[in-house]
């Protein structure tokens, strides 16, 4: 642990040969509940809980289904009190380039719209049971250690990240944004276009184009890509169906295709995901 000015600052442990990322279940780790900064990206899900986080002296209530994006330097201080949860973290050159600052890396937006302030996302009701097979999904993959996980949990870390990404869009501050959305999720299994985005919001396709990259770093077709395959690590993870159905139902009528975008993505191939 190294110190920054009069607040500990926590460094992560990096192992040789392992993937720099971690993850815990609540209650059961110890949570350092004093003031603290950390060098690495966090994220803090709270399935149920009834405690005060502080982030850089603002003090937070903490209610079920809240997700902290927390941003590497920002100061904060836990409530000695059970939480029902789980926490991730890990250093932002996991997943971006080293030549990229991590704040204008696509997959880490939502870390960097909190840079400056603290970033509370909230997860719907019915989307709670999905984030905690995520987070089980990948502790699993960390702890059994099978052949390739390093390159698994760094799939599963994007899954969730793609997730956070997808709440903090949805923010009340950014309509447009959660209207992109809703038209990917209501028709990403069919054939689904930038041009049939745009005329669904009403707007150009290259105007929209524009204003997506701006607020979150990537493209509508970017968005359509990952929720497809968001979709696909699901049903690989929870049916026996074959890759091929598998494809079809994420909006890939070509096999093939599908494969090549899978694995260019997460580093495995559909079979080897499915373990």
């Amino acid at each position: 642990m190294m110190r920054r000015s009069s607040v500990p600052l926590v460094g992560f442990p990096r192992q040789p040969g392992h993937p720099s990322i971690a993850v815990a279940r609540l209650p059961g780790h110890p949570v350092h509940g004093g003031s603290h900064a950390h060098d690495f990206l966090v994220l803090f899900y709270a399935h149920r809980a009834q405690v005060t986080v502080t982030i850089d002296d603002r003090p937070w209530t903490v209610s079920d289904g809240d997700l902290f994006v927390l941003a590497p330097g920002q100061v904060v201080a836990v409530e000695a009190r059970p939480v029902d949860g789980w926490v991730v973290w890990f250093p932002a050159d996991v997943v971006r380039s080293a030549s990229v600052s991590w704040r204008s890396h696509p997959l880490l937006f939502p870390f960097a719209s909190g840079a400056d302030r603290a970033q509370r996302l909230h997860v719907p009701a019915a989307d709670r049971d999905d984030w905690l097979r995520r987070f089980a999904d990948l502790d699993a993959e960390l702890s059994a250690r099978r052949d390739g996980y390093p390159q698994a949990a760094l799939a599963h870390v994007t899954l969730l990240l793609v997730a956070a990404g997808r709440l903090s869009a949805r923010s009340p501050d950014e309509p447009l944004l959660a209207a992109v959305l809703d038209v990917i999720e209501d028709r990403f299994r069919g054939v689904l276009s930038l041009a049939d985005v745009a005329a669904a919001v009403a707007l150009t396709p290259g105007h929209l184009t524009t204003v997506v990259r701006r607020r979150t770093g990537r493209t509508v077709q970017q968005w359509i890509t990952q929720r497809r395959l968001q979709e696909a690590c699901r049903l690989l993870s929870d049916t026996d169906l074959p890759v091929a159905t598998v494809a079809r139902r994420c909006g890939y009528p070509d096999a093939s295709y599908f494969i090549k975008r899978f694995r260019s993505e997460y580093g495995l191939t559909p079979a080897r995901w499915r373990g």
